[in-house]
């Protein structure tokens, strides 16, 4: 019987984020309707568009539709990769459709993954990451980021990770995985380590490197012409995931993807896929490749950095207010975030004693209706981060101001 550990973060997401009046834990891109969808075109021909688009959606007959994904959706997902890259344009056949990227990165595993291989995670990262291959009985190694030298990657360290294959081509290292941009730590892979993670790859057998792209491309820090790229524009054996949810503020379509270079890739996740969810809804599908038609597309992306840049200096503002707010009881620190929608915060008290994040949750959710993320209970693959706390920052504007209203007054007192 396989066995795999409870997943830490969904658990409690689960649990609370239902009652919860204040969310800011969630790491989606504040949400949108279809209704809000329908009005993002400006012109009459994008509503017409959209319109065109539930018509035919309305008179179609619900069957299982394109296995992988219509060819629609596929190729407005080919178009968020570079077509001016050495790699040339991504065929749309090397893009398989997921209910989620959550089901695309187990698929991924899946299919990648057996017992005593060896493979490579960034971490802290989402759980699924490397508890998945640690259940099909491969032995995970994690390549930590660390507070010490400001959750950066360590590329030294990866080197050292690396394990070269036999003369046979047997053994070595099977797969890096790295999160980019990261989830909780809210940075990003430049260009330039991306580039040396590739030919650290490269020289050790050509190791597939799967990239969780869900929050790309988020770089709300930085200008559009110096992004990084996806690692399937620079790695010819490089596999991105990605999805509706969080960049694009569509977690209700449940629709993701894996997009590869390696044609390989995708047919045997597809074999793979043919056991559990075989297709995703066609309702999402018509929705999701509305949603990802290049000029609405930009609409999204351009509300949602605008988004996340405003309610980042909120939430930056208090950070570095704790002290003042708690009466000089709690320090809190984090690394400003760069990308993605979410931070990843220590708080202490004046003493420097970490903060119980798990208690610290558990009340503020009940005196206050906020909820926070514990970092110990739902990132530690240890005790590394007690006293550390998620925040999605990118919920509504409006919600992130009430919930840290809470939180001020919730600091003012004991808990």
């Amino acid at each position: 019987m396989v066995k795999i550990e409870p997943f830490a973060v969904e658990q409690w997401m689960d649990r609370y984020e239902t009652v919860a009046t204040y969310n800011i834990a969630e790491t989606c891109c504040d949400s949108i309707s279809l209704t809000d969808l329908s009005l993002l075109s400006s012109s009459d021909s994008g509503e017409d568009k959209f319109q065109e688009s539930l018509n035919k959606l309305l008179k179609r007959t619900l069957g299982y539709g394109h296995i992988r994904g219509s060819p629609e959706f596929r190729e407005n997902v080919t178009k968020l990769y570079s077509s001016s890259s050495l790699m040339g344009k991504l065929p749309v056949d090397n893009v398989l459709i997921t209910p989620g990227a959550i089901a695309a990165n187990f698929l991924l595993l899946y299919t990648l993954v057996g017992p005593g291989d060896h493979v490579i995670c960034m971490y802290p990262t989402y759980q699924q990451l490397y508890a998945v291959p640690e259940s099909l009985g491969a032995e995970v190694e994690l390549w930590k980021l660390k507070e010490e030298n400001g959750f950066t990657a360590d590329l030294d360290e990866l080197e050292k990770l690396i394990r070269p294959a036999n003369e046979d081509g047997t053994g070595g290292t099977k797969l890096i995985i790295i999160n980019n941009p990261n989830n909780p730590i809210g940075n990003f892979l430049p260009s330039e380590a991306l580039h040396k993670i590739v030919n650290l790859a490269k020289i050790s057998g050509n190791i597939p490197i799967l990239s969780d792209e869900v929050y790309r491309p988020l770089f709300h820090s930085l200008d559009t012409s110096t992004h990084p790229p996806s690692i399937i524009d620079i790695y010819d054996h490089g596999i991105a995931t990605g999805s509706m949810s969080k960049a694009f503020s569509l977690a209700g379509l449940r629709v993701g993807w894996v997009a590869a270079r390696q044609h390989g890739v995708i047919d045997a996740c597809a074999s793979a896929r043919d056991y559990n969810t075989i297709s995703v809804s066609q309702l999402d599908d018509t929705m999701a490749t509305y949603a990802l038609s290049p000029n609405i597309v930009s609409k999204i992306l351009e509300r949602n950095v605008a988004l996340c840049n405003t309610n980042l200096k909120i939430l930056d503002d208090f950070i570095t207010r704790v002290p003042e707010i708690s009466d000089g009881k709690f320090n809190a620190s984090y690394i400003k975030p760069t990308a993605g929608t979410t931070a990843f915060v220590k708080f202490e008290s004046k003493d420097g004693e970490i903060v119980d994040d798990k208690r610290f949750c558990e009340e503020l959710l009940e005196r206050k209706g906020i909820m926070f993320l514990p970092g110990g209970v739902c990132f530690g693959h240890g005790e590394e981060f007690v006293g550390y706390f998620r925040i999605g920052y990118c919920c509504g504007t409006q919600v992130l101001k009430a919930g840290l209203k809470g939180v001020r007054e919730f600091l003012k007192g004991e808990f």
